[in-house]
């Protein structure tokens, strides 16, 4: 009997591992094909880039050897990685065979800052001479933004193009928590530290819509300055079209010249096919961003390196992913850049609304150690808010997108009462004992007391005192500055330069620019981090989230941005420096 059992587990074992290295044949022999299928890109004499913005855009672009199969919930999500966005508008700016751009968008799904540097690297091929079309059946703002600066902006002549404005909307919790008897005990520091108010306010405060009222009327008095002068139309009277809503229609778009005519997709075919002389009869030589990108060989033969490296997401403890910041992770980064003899300087790319304080702190000393070391230079991205400005503010130089989010230079910590919810709706009570007064500090079971409320102020208070006074290190400005412009106060990075929160406005590669000037080389290359896992196995360090996420985004559709802003509030632990809303752009 027991030969039996060693028999029957032995082929269990062995099944399993079959099966194991099976599916590994099977993925890895999927990645081969997809990879030689992409290899060799040829971009014919005549092309044309098609640049189609429709996906989601994220700071860089992760492949997967699922990305063009359907295997269900482990079907590659697509996305685009702003850097080949970049890399490929500059390319087929003295790329001969790139006669012009078609820009095909019809909504954006990334943020201002993002498309305020794309906007800016069209403008930049624009100066070749050479051409760029745009067409979309529906411009949203954004999209309608990032298109007038195009040659010849088109719309489907039953389409839509909207242009209306801004404006921000927060959702207020108190009301539910009054019904569930759930108490939200907030400890804070700065008056316009807004992101607690959804959880004892019903509105927004006096405070909060000061702010968002200046926040939202700087990116819109830079959107419609930037409008104007590519569709060659006075500024107010951008404004007074959006105000009145006068563009209700696509005569009304043309009558106004937001549009340069309205055309249907054949004949922008046909317009494309006339530019690049292609005869009637013959197909489009287009090339697609991804492909394109992958076609563009590296240059500089320099031994010598820049590191760019990316900070994206919220800021947590551990190893972090390419959505989240992890102290660990993005420590380590920074770490091995400063090690490394071959890179000559550092550019931080910080994409962040925030979050753990403590964990901002420690990637804030890793920035510090760097600093003394060789050039640091920050990039801001979307948003470098909060904690976000944080682990920003010990560098050298900090440079800004017009647009970017930036400041909310405050602390919060949330503890929930739930007594009320536990006794009188479920009917559930708690008792027990403890060695010490402050034992059960925390217990969501009871309220704070006068003196637990007293310590986690202090702790709050010491926190935001260490946060004003990196700031004021860094920028080499006063603390009780610092403090007048923190608070929690959130800005644009128009608003921040004149401020002194950042140096320059200008984008990723105005950073490299600058810290290749200050290491003092000039033939160098770029070494990205923390590296990218792609291919297989990015697959299986990420499938069992992959999978959890396509069966929740099936289940609640749209209303998955909710289940995330849960999973944040879920994940928050210590005390949080965090950007109090985000802003889309529509």
């Amino acid at each position: 009997m027991k030969q039996f059992f060693k028999f029957v587990f032995a082929s269990i074992v062995g099944v399993l591992i079959s099966t194991f290295v099976i599916i590994l044949i099977v993925i890895g022999s999927i990645t081969a094909l997809v990879s030689g299928a992409k290899e060799n890109v040829e971009v014919k004499e005549n092309s044309i880039l098609h640049l189609s913005l429709n996906l989601p855009i994220t700071e860089r672009s992760a492949s997967s050897p699922l990305d063009d199969l359907d295997f269900g919930p482990l079907k590659g999500e697509k996305k685009i990685g702003l850097n080949d966005i970049l890399k490929s508008i500059k390319n087929a700016k003295i790329d001969p065979n790139i006669k012009g751009i078609y820009l095909d968008v019809n909504y954006m799904m990334t943020g201002f800052a993002t498309i305020e540097e794309i906007r800016t690297a069209l403008l930049d091929f624009k100066k070749s001479g050479k051409f760029i079309i745009a067409y979309s059946e529906v411009y949203t703002q954004g999209a309608y933004y990032l298109a007038s600066v195009a040659n010849k902006v088109y719309l489907n002549p039953q389409g839509i193009l909207e242009l209306k404005g801004l404006s921000s909307e927060v959702m207020f919790f108190k009301g539910a928590l009054d019904k569930l008897d759930i108490e939200a005990q907030i400890i804070k520091v700065g008056t316009f530290k807004s992101a607690v108010e959804p959880f004892f306010l019903d509105k927004m405060s006096d405070a909060n819509r000061l702010q968002t009222t200046a926040l939202l009327g700087s990116l819109y008095n830079h959107l419609t300055t930037e409008i104007s002068k590519s569709r060659k139309i006075p500024q107010d009277s951008i404004i007074a079209i959006a105000d009145g809503l006068k563009s209700r229609s696509p005569q009304d778009a043309l009558t106004y010249k937001l549009i340069d005519g309205l055309k249907y997709k054949d004949e922008i075919l046909e317009e494309l096919k006339t530019k690049t002389g292609i005869a009637k009869d013959k197909n489009l030589n287009t090339v697609g961003i991804s492909d394109y990108a992958k076609s563009i060989k590296s240059t500089g033969s320099s031994s010598e390196r820049i590191a760019v490296v990316y900070a994206n997401g919220d800021i947590n403890s551990g190893e972090g992913d390419e959505n989240t910041i992890g102290s660990e992770g993005i420590s380590k980064a920074i770490r091995k850049s400063r090690l490394n003899d071959k890179v000559k300087a550092i550019v931080l790319r910080v994409n962040s609304p925030g979050g753990s304080a403590l964990a901002s702190d420690v990637i804030w000393r890793e920035v510090l150690l760097a600093k003394k070391a060789k050039p640091v230079i920050v990039s801001m991205g979307d948003y470098a808010a909060s904690g976000g400005y944080y682990i920003a503010c010990a560098a050298d130089e900090i440079f800004a997108e017009p647009t970017t989010i930036t400041g909310s230079i405050g602390v919060f910590a949330v503890i929930p009462n739930m007594k009320g919810f536990f006794n009188n709706k479920l009917g559930i009570t708690f008792d027990g004992v403890k060695t010490g007064q402050f034992a059960d500090l925390g217990n969501v079971s009871r309220p704070l007391n006068n003196a637990e409320k007293l310590i986690l102020q202090n702790e709050v208070n010491r926190t935001y005192n260490d946060f004003t006074k990196r700031v004021a290190d860094g920028r080499k400005l006063s603390q009780t500055y610092v403090d007048s412009i923190g608070q929690g106060r959130v800005w644009t990075g128009e608003q921040a330069l004149k401020l002194k929160l950042v140096d320059k406005l200008g984008h990723l590669d105005d950073a490299i620019a600058e810290a290749a000037k200050r290491a003092k080389i000039k033939d160098y290359k770029i070494s990205n981090y923390p590296e990218i896992k792609d291919g297989l196995m990015g697959l299986l360090g990420s499938s069992d989230e992959k999978i959890k996420a396509y069966f929740v985004k099936q289940e609640l559709g749209k209303s998955y941005q909710y289940y995330q802003k849960i999973k944040e509030v879920n994940n928050m632990s210590g005390l949080q420096a965090k950007l109090p809303y985000e802003i889309t752009f529509q």
